[in-house]
């Protein structure tokens, strides 16, 4: 499996064709307390850019966008009720939801977990 990044703070973790998608734990530092997510429906297409889920904090509210394209197979359930779990564990549990991958050439322009750190310790 590799993880990796955007500039705008999703993460995603391909293992074969299927990628997990989730935002990082700088950005969930950055809105705080989660109180909401809303992660799409099971067979919606997103492209690479597209708005695909919603997390609010008691901050702001913001839009999550696929950091790759394809159609997703599932969003993550637990967050529904328990949110914080974006808080508690935000590169792991508390994923957003999980796609086929309809173009992994589209990874080619996502930072590595290396780059990532880089990018965020000049922020």
């Amino acid at each position: 499996m590799s993880r990796y990044y955007t500039e705008d703070h999703e993460w995603v973790e391909v293992d074969g064709d299927i990628g997990t998608v989730g935002i990082s734990d700088y950005a969930q530092g950055q809105l705080g307390d989660i109180v909401f997510v809303e992660t799409p429906d099971e067979g919606k297409e997103v492209a690479k850019g597209d708005e695909a889920a919603v997390v609010e904090s008691v901050k702001a509210a913001s839009d999550v966008y696929s950091p790759v394209s394809g159609t997703v197979i599932e969003g993550n359930p637990a967050l529904a009720d328990t949110p914080e779990l974006v808080n508690e564990d935000a590169e792991g549990e508390g994923w957003f939801f999980k796609l086929t991958l309809s173009d992994t050439s589209e990874l080619e322009g996502l930072m590595n977990e290396s780059a990532y750190a880089d990018f965020v310790s000049k922020l």
